[in-house]
């Protein structure tokens, strides 16, 4: 629910003026703000290896900085409910990175035939059969060129900073600090000065930030190591249902047949390509489904790292 909210959210951001560079520095100040305080109170350790911080760096621009801001910009054109839709493209956005960067991981016909779905549910949502909207057309490219960057994200961390013995929450909280940096410098030359937009609009940007950037990545790591990251990653899923609940219920949105069928079809493309048939391995008994690419709320060791929460 929270995250499906954050398309929302934006929403009454951009709609009361407030640019897509802010929207996306709010956002990520707030909730570094909500992770600093949680690395305080649980007393915390700070990486000691500078190439820590320098892959924080760069997974806070391509995991953060870069898609908040785009998903800000692209709901200037589109609804919230068709940006929840998009965000749910995320898991076949990071196989694909999967497979172009890990080496050990192979294509198969299910993980391609679960991509071919996915593009199919992309293609319903646009309404290609009727030319398409040129508003709709560019806001929904705009979305997908973050969820392409949240994928890269994903993968990135997965190779660089999934074996580093850090406390999630430190890691976390130092690549969305190096995201409002790089915002706040970003910001003024892309959007111009701050305009606040008014009490309500700010307010939004406040729980944006503290409560879908900080409070859900806790919440979210609290399910991961209760029940496991099978369980949580099923938010992906879920997204899209709560955006067009919000969008539709608080926003007076619209909700086309084609958005429904798309965003089916795109969910049934994400499960093809996470699980497998159950098949005996070396003698065991057939095991559970398989996982090819990192949840979408985040995939971690007991402490290692957990990518945060987000639309």
């Amino acid at each position: 629910m929270i995250w499906g909210s954050g398309f929302a959210l934006i929403k009454v951001g951009v709609e009361a003026g407030i640019q897509p560079g802010w929207v996306a520095f709010w956002r990520c100040f707030f909730g570094a703000l909500v992770l600093w305080g949680l690395v305080l109170v649980r007393r915390l350790g700070m990486p000691r290896d500078l190439r820590v911080w320098g892959h924080a760096l760069v997974v806070g621009t391509v995991l953060n900085a870069f898609p908040f801001t785009l998903f800000a910009w692209g709901e200037q054109y589109i609804d919230s409910v068709t940006a929840g839709v998009w965000n749910s493209t995320i898991p076949l956005f990071t196989l694909v990175w999967v497979l172009v960067m890990l080496p050990d991981e192979k294509p198969n016909l299910r993980r391609l035939l679960g991509i071919a779905t996915g593009l199919c549910g992309a293609l319903v949502v646009l309404g290609v059969w009727s030319g398409g909207q040129s508003s709709l057309m560019k806001g929904s490219v705009i979305c997908l060129v973050a969820t392409a960057s949240y994928g890269l994200g994903y993968t990135y961390t997965r190779r660089y900073l999934s074996g580093e013995d850090i406390p999630a929450i430190t890691l976390t909280a130092i690549q969305v600090s190096w995201a409002a940096l790089e915002l706040a410098l970003v910001a003024p030359l892309l959007s111009g000065a701050p305009h606040w937009g008014g009490q309500g609009p700010m307010a939004a940007m406040v729980v944006l930030g503290a409560v879908g950037t900080g409070l859900a990545y806790m919440w979210n790591l609290s399910v991961v190591r209760a029940v496991g990251s099978t369980v949580a990653s099923t938010v992906a899923y879920l997204t899209p249902l709560w955006a067009a609940i919000v969008g539709v219920f608080f926003l007076n949105e619209s909700l086309g047949w084609n958005t429904v069928v798309g965003a089916l079809l795109i969910v049934s493309g994400v499960l093809l390509t996470r699980t497998a048939p159950s098949r005996p391995v070396n003698g065991n008994k057939p095991g559970a489904g398989v996982e090819p690419v990192p949840p979408p709320a985040g995939e971690e060791k007991e402490e290692g790292t957990v990518q945060p929460a987000r639309p």
